[in-house]
C-alpha cells in the first residue's frame, strides 16, 4: 500500500515564504525554503518565515531539502530552519555558493550541503530523485522529481519556454521533462506567478529590445536598477555595454561575487577588460554603465541614497540616463516610491520597464500548458502565488479537460493524501503560521514583539516608576511619570500627576490589605492607568510600571 502527501508550509496564497512538502510514505521531502518580505507596517520586522514545527517533530524522517536556486523566496529562510535543524540539503553549484556566504554570515557551521547537477538522476536512500534544467532568471535553476510507487511527484520551480538559450545554465531541459512524462507523473506542482499573462512569456521576458536606444542616443553614463539575483537580465546589461564600448561597474557586493561565480564554474565570463571595481571608479567618468543591484528593500535605499548624493562613491547627475529595472515586490512598494519620488526630483531623464511589455521569468498560460502537456500527470497542483494566481492556474488545467476532482488547490496546512493511486476524499491538516523575523535574527511566532511595536508606533508609551522600602513597603522614591508620544506634558500637568497618584494608590491599597504583590500591582496599575489616560485622552499607549524594592537602613 503507497501513500504520499502533498502540503505547503508556505507559499500558497501569497508571495513568497515558498515550502513545499512530499511524503512518501515514510519518508519526508521538503522543497524550497523561502522568505517572504514584510509590509511597510510590520515595524522593524526584517523577513518572515515559514512554521518549522511540522519539521522538528519529524526531523528524523525528513531526508532532503531541495533548493532549486537562490531567489529569496525560495532560500531566504534556509539559514533559519538549519538553525532549528541540521538536515541535508540538495542544490546547484551557484546556488551552494550563494549559500555558503548567508551561512557564514550567519554563523552556521558543519552543514550537510550535497552539489547537484541540474538535470541528474541518483538516490537518497531507497528513493530515485531526478532534477531538470530550467530557464529562468538566475542560473543553475532545476525542477525536482521524486519517484513514487503510482509515478513521479513533479515541482517546476520558477520557468519559462524559451528555445534561444545559449548559455547552458539558463537551458530549459525539454528531452527530460518529456522523458519523465513518458514514465508517468502521478501530480505535478506547477508555479501560479505568471497563470494570468495570455500566451509565452519568450521573447518578452527580454529587456534588450526596450533599452538599447538609450545606448545609442546618449554617451553620458547609464545607470540601471536591477535586483541582483536576475542574473539574465545583469547579463543582457553587460552585453549591450559591450557591444556600445562602455565600460561597466557593478555596484553590489553580492552580484560581484555571483559574476565571479558565474565565471569560475565556466557559465559566463565579463568580457576582458570592461569591469570596473568600485574602488576604481570616478564618479566623473563619462560613457559607463552602472548596474547598481541589491535585494528586497535594500536596492531602493541604495539608489535613494546616490539621488540625495548621501553615497559615497556614486552620485547622480543631471546628465545621467536612469533606468528602473527592478519592480518593487510586495513589502517593498513604500520605498520603491520613496526613491522614484528623489529621483524625478534630480532628473527627468528616468525610465521604468513597461510590465506589460516585458514580462517577469514566471510561466505565463502557453508555458503552463506545455508543462501540463509534457508531462500529463495524473493530479494537477498549482503552487506558489495569491490565490487569484492558484486558481488562474487551475482554470488552465481545466481548460485543457482534466476533470476538476483531478485538480487541487490547497491552503497552506492542507493536506492532499494519494493513496494507492487515488485521492482520498477531504483533507488532513498541519500546524502553520507566518514566524516574524526582526534585524537580529529572532524569531516571534506569536506576533506580540509586532504589536508591542505597533502600540508604540502609533500611541506611544508611558512609563511609572516607584521605590519602595523592601521590609515596609513604604514608597520612598518617586513615583516618576514618563510619557513618550502621548501628551504634550506642559498641557496636560494634571494628566501626570494623576497617572502618579494611580500608581501611589494601588501600591498602598494593597499593603494596606495586607495583599502586596509586586507583580500583581504593577498589573493592577497598568489596567487602572490605561482606563484614564484611555479616558483623558482617546489614545491607548503602552503602559510599563516599574516597582523597585530595596533595602534601606535607619
Amino acid at each position: 500500500m503507497s501513500k504520499v502527501r502533498i502540503f505547503a508550509l508556505g507559499g500558497l496564497d501569497e508571495d513568497g515564504k515558498n515550502m513545499f512538502i512530499v511524503e512518501n510514505d515514510d519518508d519526508i521531502y521538503a522543497i524550497e525554503c523561502g522568505l517572504r518580505y514584510p509590509e511597510a507596517d510590520q515595524l522593524g520586522i526584517q523577513k518572515i518565515v515559514p512554521d518549522f514545527q511540522y519539521l522538528s517533530e519529524h526531523a528524523d524522517k525528513v531526508k532532503g531539502v531541495f533548493i532549486t536556486h537562490g531567489h529569496e523566496d525560495v532560500i531566504g529562510a534556509l539559514c533559519n530552519l538549519l538553525k532549528e535543524i541540521n538536515l541535508p540539503v540538495y542544490m546547484t553549484p551557484l546556488t551552494a555558493r550563494m549559500f555558503e556566504r548567508k551561512a557564514k554570515a550567519a554563523g552556521l557551521k558543519d552543514l550537510n550541503i550535497h552539489r547537484i547537477r541540474r538535470n541528474s538522476t541518483f538516490k537518497i536512500g531507497k528513493t530515485e530523485i531526478r532534477t531538470f534544467g530550467t530557464t529562468q532568471s538566475i542560473a543553475d535553476g532545476f525542477g525536482v522529481a521524486i519517484r513514487t510507487e503510482d509515478g513521479y511527484v513533479v515541482y517546476t520551480s520558477e520557468f519559462i519556454v524559451d528555445y534561444d538559450i545559449k548559455s547552458e545554465a539558463f537551458r530549459f531541459d525539454l528531452l527530460d521533462v518529456t522523458d519523465l512524462g513518458s514514465k508517468g507523473v502521478l501530480a505535478l506542482m506547477t508555479e501560479s506567478v505568471g497563470s494570468t499573462r495570455e500566451g509565452h512569456s519568450a521573447p518578452n521576458h527580454r529587456i534588450t529590445r526596450l533599452i538599447e536606444p538609450y545606448f545609442e542616443e546618449t554617451k553620458n553614463r547609464i545607470i540601471v536598477s536591477c535586483y541582483n539575483s536576475n542574473l539574465y537580465r545583469v547579463i543582457e546589461l553587460v552585453e549591450l555595454a559591450n557591444k556600445y564600448n562602455r565600460k561597466v561597474m557593478i555596484y553590489d557586493e553580492e552580484l560581484r561575487n555571483l559574476m565571479k561565480d558565474m565565471a569560475a564554474l565556466g557559465y559566463y565570463r565579463i568580457p576582458a577588460g570592461l569591469d570596473i571595481v568600485p574602488q576604481n571608479f570616478s564618479n566623473d567618468a563619462e560613457n559607463i554603465l552602472l548596474i547598481i543591484a541589491g535585494d528586497g528593500s535594500s536596492i531602493f535605499r541604495k539608489v535613494h541614497k546616490i539621488v540625495t548624493k548621501e553615497d559615497d562613491i556614486v552620485q547622480l547627475r543631471p546628465t545621467d540616463t536612469v533606468i528602473i529595472a527592478s519592480p518593487a515586490v510586495p513589502g517593498t512598494e513604500r520605498d520603491a516610491a520613496g526613491m522614484e519620488d528623489e529621483m524625478y526630483k534630480e532628473t527627468s531623464r528616468v525610465h521604468g520597464i513597461d510590465s506589460k511589455r516585458t514580462f517577469s521569468m514566471h510561466a505565463s498560460i502557453e508555458d503552463l500548458k506545455m508543462m501540463i502537456y509534457l508531462l500529463n500527470p495524473q493530479y494537477y497542483i498549482p503552487v506558489k502565488g495569491e490565490y487569484r494566481q492558484l486558481i488562474s492556474n487551475a482554470n488552465i488545467a481545466l481548460d485543457m479537460g482534466y476533470p476538476a476532482n483531478n485538480i487541487i488547490v490547497l491552503d497552506n496546512g492542507q493536506v492532499a493524501t494519494i493513496q494507492d493511486g487515488q485521492l482520498k476524499r477531504g483533507y488532513d491538516s498541519v500546524p502553520v503560521g507566518d514566524v516574524l523575523v526582526d534585524g537580529n535574527d529572532s524569531l516571534d511566532a506569536s506576533g506580540m514583539v509586532l504589536k508591542d511595536r505597533e502600540l508604540l508606533s502609533t500611541d506611544g508609551a508611558i512609563v511609572v516608576g516607584v521605590v519602595i522600602n523592601h521590609m515596609t513597603k513604604e514608597i520612598i522614591g518617586g513615583p516618576d511619570v514618563q510619557s513618550r508620544g502621548v501628551i504634550y506634558l506642559k498641557d496636560a500637568d494634571y494628566i501626570i500627576k494623576e497617572i502618579g497618584n494611580i500608581m501611589e494608590r494601588t501600591i498602598n491599597e494593597a499593603v494596606e490589605a495586607d495583599r502586596y504583590d509586586n507583580l500583581q500591582c504593577r498589573a493592577d496599575a497598568r489596567e487602572k492607568i490605561s482606563r484614564y489616560v484611555l479616558k483623558e485622552t482617546g489614545k491607548r499607549p503602552m503602559i510599563l510600571p516599574a516597582i523597585v524594592e530595596i533595602n534601606t537602613t535607619d
